[in-house]
C-alpha cells in the first residue's frame, strides 16, 4: 500500500498534527518539532510525548517525520553560524528521538561565498559532529535534495552520494527525495526519461538505496529552473503523468510520501490537502 500524508501544523500540540492528518484520511504525517524560523526551542514535556504517542496509536498514523529549521546551514563558511547550526541540528535530532519519530529531514546547506567543494566538506564535518553529540538512537537524519537555488548544495545525486559516502547508514543518515526539487534541479520528472535518469544517477552514486521518504510536490517552475516553488499535484510542470510514474515505481511506492503544498481551500471550498491526496491516490 502506498502511504501518503502531508506536513501538518502543530498549533495546539504535537498530537493535533496527527489528529488533523487522520481527519483528512492520511496515512503518514510530517511536522515541525519547534518554530522553524527561530533558533530557540521550548522543551518537549512528558505530557507532549504522551499525547503524541497516544494519538499515533489511536489514529493508526505511521511514519511520523520532522522537518528541521530552515535557519540551519551546515555548509556555512562562517564559523559562528556553522557551530550554531550544529547545535541546532543536534536539538532537532534529539527532539525527533524524544517524540519517537522515524527521522528528521534537513536541507544539506549552502556554501554562500566559499565553493561547492568547501561547502560539501563543511556539511560532512557538521554531520559528523552532530552524530557524535546525538549518539545511538532510532531516528534517522534524512538529507533532502534541493532545487539548487543560489548556492544550495545537494541538488544532484552526485553531491548527495558524496555526502552519504562520508556518513551513510552507519550514522543513520539517509535521503528524502523531493519531486519538485528534483524537477527544478534538472531531473525532468514530467517524462519517463527524467525519472529514469534520477534512478540511474541515484544508483550510480549510492543514493537510491538510501531513500527513506519522499516529499511529493508539483513544481510551479520548469525543469532546470533551479527555483524551489511547490505547486498542487497535477497543476504544475511535472503533471499528472509524472506523479503516476512515481506512485507506480517499484521502489519509490514503498516510501512514505509527504505533501508540502500550500494550505487552504480551492474554488469549491475543498481543503487542498484533501484534493491533492485524492489525486495522488487515484494514480496508485
Amino acid at each position: 500500500m502506498v502511504k501518503i500524508g502531508a506536513h501538518m501544523s502543530i498549533a495546539g500540540g504535537y498530537y493535533k498534527a496527527v489528529e488533523a492528518a487522520k481527519t483528512l484520511g492520511m496515512d503518514v504525517v510530517q511536522l515541525f518539532t519547534k518554530n522553524n524560523n527561530q533558533w530557540a526551542a521550548k522543551p518537549i514535556s512528558e505530557q507532549d510525548e504522551k499525547l503524541f504517542s497516544e494519538s499515533l496509536r489511536a489514529t493508526g498514523i505511521v511514519n511520523p517525520l520532522a522537518h528541521a529549521s530552515y535557519l540551519i546551514n551546515l555548509g556555512s563558511p562562517k564559523e559562528e553560524l556553522w557551530l550554531k547550526s550544529i547545535d541546532a541540528m543536534v536539538i532537532e535530532w534529539q527532539r525527533a528521538e524524544q517524540l519517537g519519530l522515524d527521522g528528521v529531514v534537513m536541507h544539506p546547506g549552502a556554501y554562500v561565498e566559499s565553493s561547492p567543494e568547501a561547502g560539501l566538506e563543511r556539511i560532512a564535518q557538521g554531520i559528523d559532529r552532530v552524530f557524535e553529540k546525538v549518539g545511538a538512537g532510532k531516528a534517522w537524519l534524512l538529507l533532502e535534495n534541493t532545487a539548487g537555488q543560489g548556492t544550495c548544495l545537494g541538488w544532484s545525486m552526485e553531491q548527495l552520494g558524496w555526502l552519504l559516502a562520508r556518513s551513510g547508514a552507519t550514522k543513520r543518515v539517509g535521503v528524502c527525495i523531493d519531486t519538485c526539487h528534483a524537477h527544478a534541479a534538472g531531473y525532468d520528472m514530467s517524462t519517463p526519461e527524467g525519472l529514469k535518469r534520477l534512478e540511474k544517477e541515484g544508483r550510480e552514486f549510492g543514493v537510491w538505496e538510501s531513500i527513506r521518504a519522499l516529499h511529493i510536490n508539483d513544481s510551479k517552475k520548469g525543469c532546470g529552473s533551479r527555483v524551489d516553488r511547490h505547486e498542487h499535484i497535477g497543476l504544475g510542470t511535472i503533471g499528472i503523468k509524472g506523479f503516476e510514474r512515481v506512485l507506480q515505481h517499484r521502489d519509490l511506492k514503498k516510501c512514505p510520501m509527504y505533501l508540502e503544498t500550500e494550505k487552504g481551500t480551492n474554488d469549491e471550498g475543498e481543503d487542498w490537502d484533501a484534493v491533492n491526496l485524492r489525486v495522488l491516490r487515484s494514480l496508485v
